[in-house]
């Protein structure tokens, strides 16, 4: 039972300094700091647990959302997390829907970021408190319940509450069974530590000959910002995977459409599973003619490609920076793409995640896109930062292993955030006072 009242929520503005090993560059972000605007909730309950809940950033730009985030905080302080948690619909709501909030939104940007990061701690909070890990208490909870913490405004055209419900009925046939493959086996992930687009080739084979070496079956490679050097990177990182190994693309929203067609026409020799973010994360139709198959599309020496990568064997996959719902509901209806990733930092946490995955299922009901269980299903793998964390994440045989500790894993080592917090802390007042910063 949720219990204690919110007297205290803080943020805090964490950055570590990624950029100087071109850890997380790709096309789009060729400096990137691995960030987040963290936040904290206690409450008077006399557990003295606390929430803590994150929304990942890339440096600058993390100080908006603490504000964000502090402009959100009257709809928490002094609620009861019973209450919160009991009306969770209504609450996600009321922070999506604050009258003068949302004019600089609705249900996306920097607002929305920090409704994730808040919904995120309440979430963690409320795992602590039933002492269960996040995915067991989403698990162990009854469908109507489960239900009870989605916001249907705006789906309601593709899927009703009751046709969720129905989802989550038949989903309990095999349940127990599913959740004991995953205690033993684990959520298969593939790795991107390896092909960051800022990593000289020989840290590239290093890495990708240590990954190999620990059964990484499933790679993914930055590309985007030179093709003749995408095919060199292609080519190195395919020769050294081998031909049965899976690889993955991402462009990170670089290309035009007929750009995004042509470029992965001359990378489909490396047989890619996927070309993620190949276009503007707002493109719903530009992701569609990229996915689809259709006439030729370019002129001159390029004639007989087709519009579209299906006819090659190449899925679209999208989602690390769609806004809501809303825009997955579209890409979904417009048949845009073929792997759909969701984010709880980018939408608004679990409550925003549910939503998505039962479109999903209703829409691909056993087939590709969300097929029975684990077929086609992976999970990202970045090998960066790990150590900072309390609770870890724990990889065995390529595959995430379900947390055992209770919470959502999100709570930082308490040293790592005051050297790391922006700008005081130690490690940036050292870099901020160094020459020619």
């Amino acid at each position: 039972m949720a219990r204690g009242r919110i007297s205290r929520l803080s943020v805090r503005d964490i950055r570590f300094p990624t950029s100087l090993g071109g850890h997380g560059s790709d096309a789009m972000h060729t400096d990137p700091d691995y960030s987040a605007a963290y936040v904290i909730l206690e409450t008077d309950a006399e557990d003295g647990l606390k929430g803590y809940g994150i929304t990942f950033t890339l440096g600058r730009g993390t100080e908006v959302v603490v504000c964000a985030v502090n402009a959100l905080a009257h709809h928490v302080l002094n609620r009861d997390l019973g209450d919160i948690v009991g009306d969770f619909r209504g609450f996600y709501r009321q922070l999506t829907s604050d009258g003068q909030l949302r004019w600089i939104g609705p249900e996306k940007g920097v607002v929305h970021l920090a409704t994730a990061a808040v919904l995120n701690a309440v979430w963690d909070l409320w795992a602590k408190q039933e002492g269960k890990p996040l995915w067991k208490l989403l698990v162990d909870m009854d469908p109507r319940r489960l239900l009870s913490c989605i916001d249907f405004r705006y789906i309601t055209d593709v899927l009703t509450e009751e046709e969720a419900h129905e989802i989550l009925q038949r989903g309990q046939v095999g349940k127990r069974e599913r959740e004991e493959q995953m205690l033993t086996e684990g959520y298969p992930a593939y790795t991107t530590s390896c092909a960051w687009l800022g990593y000289p080739d020989a840290t590239l084979q290093q890495l990708c000959s240590e990954a190999l070496k620990d059964g990484w079956t499933r790679f993914k490679v930055k590309v985007g910002a030179d093709l003749q050097d995408d095919i060199r990177r292609c080519q190195l990182i395919r020769n050294m995977i081998g031909p049965e190994k899976t690889l993955m693309m991402d462009a990170n929203q670089r290309w035009d459409v007929p750009e995004a067609v042509e470029w992965m026409a001359r990378l489909a020799e490396f047989r890619p599973l996927w070309i993620e973010e190949p276009t503007s994360p707002d493109d719903i139709l530009g992701h569609a003619a990229i996915s689809k198959a259709g006439k030729p599309l370019l002129p001159g020496w390029w004639p007989y490609i087709l519009q579209a990568l299906a006819p090659l064997g190449i899925g679209v996959a999208t989602g690390e920076q769609c806004h809501n719902r809303v825009i997955f509901k579209q890409l979904l209806q417009a048949k845009a793409l073929q792997f759909l990733q969701i984010d709880s930092c980018r939408l608004g946490s679990v409550n925003e995640n549910l939503a998505v995955l039962l479109m999903a299922k209703k829409f691909d009901e056993g087939g590709f896109l969300v097929a029975d269980w684990l077929f086609s299903r992976m999970c990202e793998y970045v090998d960066h930062l790990h150590e900072h964390f309390k609770y870890p994440v724990r990889i065995k045989k390529a595959s995430y292993m379900p947390p055992k500790d209770a919470g959502y894993s999100t709570e930082m080592k308490e040293e790592s955030v005051k050297k790391h917090q922006y700008p005081d802390g130690e490690v940036w007042k050292k870099l901020l006072a160094a020459p020619g910063d």
